[in-house]
């Protein structure tokens, strides 16, 4: 099909127009020189174009590349520096302008890299891969219908209870021989509350209520993309794989796709042991909580769960809060919740982690600390749940890549 039109185009060119006018009966030297340029010209691509058709076949319907160009030339030496100059500044500038975009990105292709252990356990089994896709997000949505479906009901009922007790807190406020009254006396919180409400203060009730309004519905927003893009990396994760591969020397492609592999693996298994001692965390809250007459259990056992999520502080930090709420019970029961949470935050560390991830990711602790500190300071809590995965999989490039050549330097 290729040479046939490289065929045509040189027989076109070949053909010399001719005039038709009875009038013209000579032609200027200027036309003569303009006609003869012309052919020329003409010429010259009917015989790129007869070799065109001679070099096209089956295999190579575009012929053979020609030679790369001299790398030593001062113009390409010169026009490579400035190329990869304004390439760099390009990337750059996208990258800032698309911050939000390519955390999103990020955090989807993370997650399907995270979900794809179980979906390539299943195609094992025999499922197709759209199909076992569609079960494991099927799942995953399930689980999340599930939580609503199970906290929903709870939480109206809860925050309908606080605020038909709302007067009586604040009258507890202005208890001065309570805990509350103390703390109100010491810090002003009714005056505070009272600005809040009115405007006067550096901070409205109503600006607070439309911000957290904006806020809930780009977190709506943020999740939707975030689960439409995982849906369509997991699905063509296996693709996105093999293309990047394919951006690797032939040389060296089989050694990357076992580094590569090898890190995906541990991103999966990371992910998944992390939610499972997250449902662990929220469980064991849910039962100490029932146990002890503890108000809003389930609201603070998700809370839980969801904060057991972030690595090193997102338990602690999920303690603390739920200590504070236990005060409103009795010191004692505060005091007994944060030994639990300090005895939790032992058992997880040195037993429930070991035994779910078991060797997935093998990080020191001052890595795991410095890296979700760092991830935390970069991207929030984001880059907090993803620097572990990250710390590891730099681990492994160091260990199999870096330091074997800085050996042999």
């Amino acid at each position: 099909m290729v040479s046939r039109k490289f065929s045509a185009l040189a027989h076109n060119h070949g053909e010399t127009p001719t005039s038709d006018d009875p009038h013209d009966g000579g032609s200027s030297e200027p036309a003569e020189a303009y006609a003869t340029e012309a052919d020329r010209s003409e010429g010259i691509v009917a015989e790129a174009a007869d070799k065109a058709a001679e070099q096209s076949t089956e295999a190579q319907p575009f012929g053979r590349p020609g030679r790369p160009l001299n790398r030593r030339s001062p113009f390409y030496v010169g026009m490579a520096g400035a190329f990869g100059v304004a390439t760099t500044y390009a990337i750059l500038t996208v990258i800032a302008s698309a911050r939000d975009a390519l955390v999103l990105i990020g955090l989807a292709m993370f997650i399907a890299i995270g979900l794809d252990p179980a979906v390539s356990w299943l195609v094992r089994k025999g499922l197709s891969r759209p199909l076992a896709v569609t079960v494991i997000m099927g799942l995953t949505l399930g689980v999340a219908v599930g939580f609503l479906a199970a906290a929903i009901p709870p939480l109206v009922t809860q925050t309908s209870a606080f605020i038909a007790h709302a007067p009586q807190y604040f009258q507890t406020l202005l208890d001065h021989n309570s805990m509350l009254g103390r703390l109100n006396d010491r810090f002003h919180l009714t005056k505070r509350l009272a600005e809040m409400g009115t405007g006067g203060g550096s901070f409205s009730l109503v600006n607070g209520i439309l911000g957290a309004g904006m806020l809930a519905l780009s977190a709506l927003t943020s999740t939707f993309v975030v689960l439409v893009l995982t849906l369509y990396f997991l699905a063509d994760l296996p693709r996105v794989k093999n293309t990047l591969y394919r951006l690797v020397p032939h040389s060296r492609r089989p050694r990357v796709i076992l580094l590569g592999e090898d890190i995906c693996a541990r991103v999966g298994g990371y992910v998944l042991g992390n939610l499972l001692t997250s449902l662990i965390a929220g469980f064991g809250t849910f039962v100490w909580l029932v146990a002890f007459h503890v108000p809003y259990p389930l609201l603070l056992a998700l809370f839980v769960a969801i904060m057991d999520l972030i690595p090193v502080v997102g338990s602690t930090v999920a303690g603390i809060a739920v200590s504070l709420v236990a005060l409103t019970v009795s010191w004692t029961v505060a005091l007994a919740t944060v030994c639990f949470y300090i005895a939790y935050r032992l058992a997880e560390d040195y037993f429930i982690v070991p035994r779910v991830m078991g060797r997935t990711v093998e990080v020191p602790a001052i890595v795991t600390v410095v890296s979700a500190l760092v991830g935390g300071a970069l991207l929030g809590v984001i880059g907090a749940l993803v620097a572990i995965p990250v710390a590891a999989a730099m681990r492994i490039i160091l260990r199999e890549v870096a330091f074997p050549r800085l050996d042999r330097s």
